[in-house]
């Protein structure tokens, strides 16, 4: 096991351009994604255990709290969170630190994924991609900075109100906009998306893609199409596409990366 482990959540990039930028720093690193149940849940060992992870409607995506739950962090480690988010980072930090105690959290917005609700640009504050991409990269160093200085916050992560309601609303809205996955005859028949689903929720029959209702909404399969044959609904179909431009669509099915 490397000397320090981050368990991380990405859907299009963000996130695990973070937790690399921030294991980079770091050396010697094990990123274990959380799209799907993690490989490692062990990591007793470790010096330094950090969780990356984006806001999905005020809260957790996926079954990141359900993953979180089953890792086992030794009692000296030191713990840190970074939530990455487009406007507000809702509860996540709050739910992780009530199971593993965090001595360290952090948030960093950037360009937003959740293409039916808002176009990628809709950030706060306002940048271009390019420039929300340089802002990430500087927060996560001040981040890594932190984390090796062993830096320990008091108090704990906010958990406001309304984003409790937020996140209990999601599980419903999500199955609605599950249902509106469709593809146009763009599609070249790649394969890609089902590669990338972390829920095994698209099929392929007769070489095009066939959507379940066991989504996510991490947007991979939309955000990463080549041709951009996937939609969820009209609005998607008009803006623009955006994944991390460092962070291609193999390492988010990857399930351990290790960074020196």
């Amino acid at each position: 096991m490397s000397k320090n482990v981050i368990f991380c959540f990405s859907g299009t990039g963000n996130c695990l351009d973070i937790a690399k930028n921030i294991a980079k720093g770091l050396g010697d690193t094990d990123i274990v994604l959380m799209r799907k149940a993690p490989a490692v849940t062990n990591v007793l060992n470790a010096e330094r255990v950090g969780f990356v992870f984006p806001c999905y409607a005020g809260g957790l995506p996926g079954k990141v709290e359900e993953y979180v739950r089953r890792i086992a962090i030794g009692p000296d480690a030191y713990k840190f969170a970074v939530c990455s988010c487009a406007a507000y980072p809702g509860l996540g930090l709050s739910i992780i630190d009530s199971i593993v105690d965090l001595d360290y959290w952090s948030v960093i917005s950037h360009q937003s994924a959740c293409i039916w609700l808002m176009p990628h640009s809709m950030m706060m504050p306002p940048l271009k991609a390019d420039k929300a991409q340089k802002r990430s990269e500087e927060l996560a160093a001040r981040v890594t900075s932190d984390v090796l200085a062993g830096k320990k916050l008091s108090g704990k992560p906010a958990a406001p109100a309304f984003n409790k309601m937020e996140a209990a609303l999601w599980p419903k809205l999500s199955l609605k906009k599950a249902a509106k996955l469709q593809v146009s005859d763009a599609c070249v028949s790649c394969g890609q998306c089902a590669k990338l689903c972390p829920r095994g929720n698209i099929r392929l029959e007769n070489g095009k893609p066939v959507f379940g209702k066991d989504c996510v909404q991490c947007l991979g399969c939309l955000q990463f199409c080549p041709a951009g044959a996937i939609h969820m609904g009209g609005a998607t179909v008009k803006r623009e596409r955006y994944h991390n431009p460092h962070v291609t669509a193999a390492e988010l099915t990857e399930t351990v990366l290790h960074i020196d």
